[in-house]
C-alpha cells in the first residue's frame, strides 16, 4: 500500500474526528491567504490570539491544532486543519506525542514529518513554512493530578534526551526540503535543562507564562 493509500485509509478516533469536522465548518469562514499554526496539544493551547490582542502585531490567523495528534493522524486531517486554508505562512509543531508512543522510532518520525511539509509545499507552493521546536519536559518534578508511574512509563520515552535529537532531525529536515526552523526554547528551562516547572501543569504542557516565552521568542518572525 502507498503511503498516500495508508494515510487515507486511516481512521480517526471519534473524539478527535469529531474535532476535526468542527474545523472543516470553521473553515467555511476562514479567510484564505493567512496564517496558520497547526500541530497537536501544544499548539491547540498556545493562547495566541488572547496574546496577540494584548501585544500584537495585528494580522489575521488560525490556530488548528488537535490534542493528542501524531504525526500519522494530521497526516490524516492535513485538509482541514492547513491545506483548505491556503495558508501565507504555516507555523508547524507536531511529533511530540509520536517521541512517547511505545514503538517510536526516529526515522518513522522524520518520514511522516516529510510527507507533510511536502503535501503543503506540493498543494500550497507559495506557502512559507516554518517548524517549530520540541520543548523540553519535566520528569523530575512532582505536579498534582498526575499519576507518579504513568508519567515515569511516559518520560522514558519522551524525555528530554530524544526531544533534542527528534529538534535535530527536524531541523536538519527543514533545511533539507528548503523551509524555516526556528528553536523557541530560550527561556524555558531551568538549570538542569528541564521544563522550568513555573511554566508546567504537567512536565509537558505550558501554562499561559510558559507560553508567553515561547510567543516572545516568536514574535520577531510574525
Amino acid at each position: 500500500m502507498s503511503s498516500d493509500a495508508a494515510t487515507a485509509a486511516y481512521e480517526l478516533p471519534p473524539d478527535k474526528r469529531a474535532k476535526i469536522d468542527a474545523y472543516r465548518l470553521l473553515n467555511r469562514y476562514a479567510v484564505r491567504g493567512q496564517t496558520v499554526f497547526a500541530g497537536s496539544s501544544l499548539m491547540e493551547f498556545f493562547p495566541v490570539h488572547e496574546l496577540q490582542q494584548t501585544f500584537g502585531p495585528a494580522f489575521p490567523f488560525y490556530n488548528r491544532g488537535a490534542a493528542g495528534f501524531v504525526t500519522r493522524e494530521l497526516l490524516a486531517a492535513l485538509d482541514e486543519c492547513v491545506l483548505e486554508l491556503e495558508p501565507s505562512r504555516l507555523f508547524i509543531n507536531i511529533g511530540t506525542n509520536d517521541i512517547g508512543e511505545p514503538d517510536y522510532t526516529l526515522p518513522g518520525l522524520i518520514g511522516r514529518y516529510e510527507e507533510i511539509l511536502k503535501r503543503v509545499q506540493q498543494r500550497v507552493p507559495d506557502c512559507r513554512i516554518v517548524t517549530l521546536a520540541y520543548y523540553p519536559v519535566n520528569a523530575d518534578d512532582e505536579f498534582a493530578g498526575v499519576d507518579r508511574a504513568a508519567a515515569a512509563d511516559l518520560f522514558s520515552r519522551r524525555s528530554n534526551r530524544a526531544i533534542r535529537e527528534a529538534n535535530e532531525a527536524v531541523a536538519d529536515l527543514s533545511r533539507r526540503l528548503g523551509i524555516g526552523h526556528l528553536d523557541v526554547n530560550a527561556g524555558l528551562a531551568d538549570d538542569t535543562g528541564n521544563l522550568d516547572k513555573a511554566y508546567t501543569m504537567d512536565g509537558i504542557h505550558l501554562y499561559a507564562n510558559g507560553y508567553k516565552i515561547v510567543w516572545d521568542n516568536l514574535h520577531p518572525y510574525l
